[in-house]
């Protein structure tokens, strides 16, 4: 009997340890396991109107972190192929033109540039320029990704400018294929994917680091009517309400009376699920992004 245990318990744990090893996804099996629980934790002991705004608030995090992904993904390749086309041909002062506008958008400290992108659409909310949620979100997305695509651009003209030196370009140059398919399918996907999917992750977690500082900032500056019913609901707006702020102060509480700990994860579960998420969410963000480099050796 303890050999048959044995037998099945031995691949099992080669398989785990297997698992364990790639810390990226073993981190991503965390993450969304450790969320999974806290939502059923709320599901049972959070009033129904507080589980539906913090749900709301954590996918509005996350919808906006994805789509600042994709825009700066996009922006980022567009810019870098505009860049090389113009750096190789008459039209050199567009490009230097093109490096100063850049340069001067990296300049910015990147949560004082998304702070007033933030003014920008509490403004058009105002004057109802701004009315369906969905668009408040691509808004917000998109000027985050604004301050976050150079990233992407340097990363691609780093890559770029590395095989150019090699002598596979002008090979493939000679055998008459386009310098367009030489970049983005030579280049940039079969030997860039996963050095920009690595890049995509950390800016994945940058976002909601500057998404979560911005909106804790705007809702408690910003008037009642515009940040609690025009704004989309996120994990930092909600932080800066008058209840989670109650809810996190009463851990303050509990150092003076630890007996009042019980009642953390039960009266002040709102404010305490809030803090959780964020803090957690970056952590296993950056171990997934530490633990894919290290995976494929970046």
């Amino acid at each position: 009997m303890k050999g048959l245990r044995k037998s099945y318990l031995t691949p099992l744990s080669q398989a785990l340890g297997r698992f364990y090893a790639q810390k990226d996804k073993w981190w991503l099996m965390v993450w969304l396991s450790l969320t999974g629980l806290v939502f059923l934790w709320n599901l049972a002991f959070l009033n129904r109107p507080a589980l539906l705004l913090v749900s709301r608030g954590f996918v509005n995090t996350l919808l906006i972190a994805t789509l600042v992904v994709v825009f700066a993904l996009v922006l980022g390749w567009m810019i870098t192929l505009i860049l090389v086309r113009l750096q190789s041909t008459r039209y050199h002062s567009i490009y230097l033109l093109i490096i100063f506008l850049l340069n001067i958008i990296r300049s910015i400290p990147q949560i004082v540039g998304v702070l007033f992108g933030y003014i920008w659409i509490t403004y058009l909310i105002a004057s109802n320029t701004l009315r369906h949620p969905f668009s408040i979100v691509a808004v917000i997305a998109g000027i985050i990704s604004l301050f976050v695509f150079l990233e992407i651009v340097d990363l691609m003209r780093e890559r770029i400018d590395h095989f150019k030196n090699l002598d596979f370009y002008n090979a493939m140059k000679v055998c008459g294929i386009s310098e367009n398919r030489i970049i983005n399918f030579d280049i940039l996907w079969k030997n860039s994917r996963i050095h920009l999917f690595n890049k995509l992750i950390a800016l994945f977690g940058v976002t909601v680091f500057l998404q979560c500082s911005v909106d804790f900032i705007i809702s408690v500056g910003l008037s009642t009517e515009v940040s609690a019913v025009n704004l989309p609901a996120t994990l930092g707006g909600l932080l800066a309400k008058i209840d989670s702020k109650q809810d996190i102060l009463a851990i303050g509480h509990t150092l003076t009376n630890p007996d009042y700990i019980r009642n953390i994860f039960f009266k002040h579960l709102q404010g305490v699920t809030v803090a959780f998420l964020i803090v957690f969410s970056l952590l296993s963000i950056y171990k997934i992004s530490n633990g894919f480099a290290e995976r494929y050796r970046l």
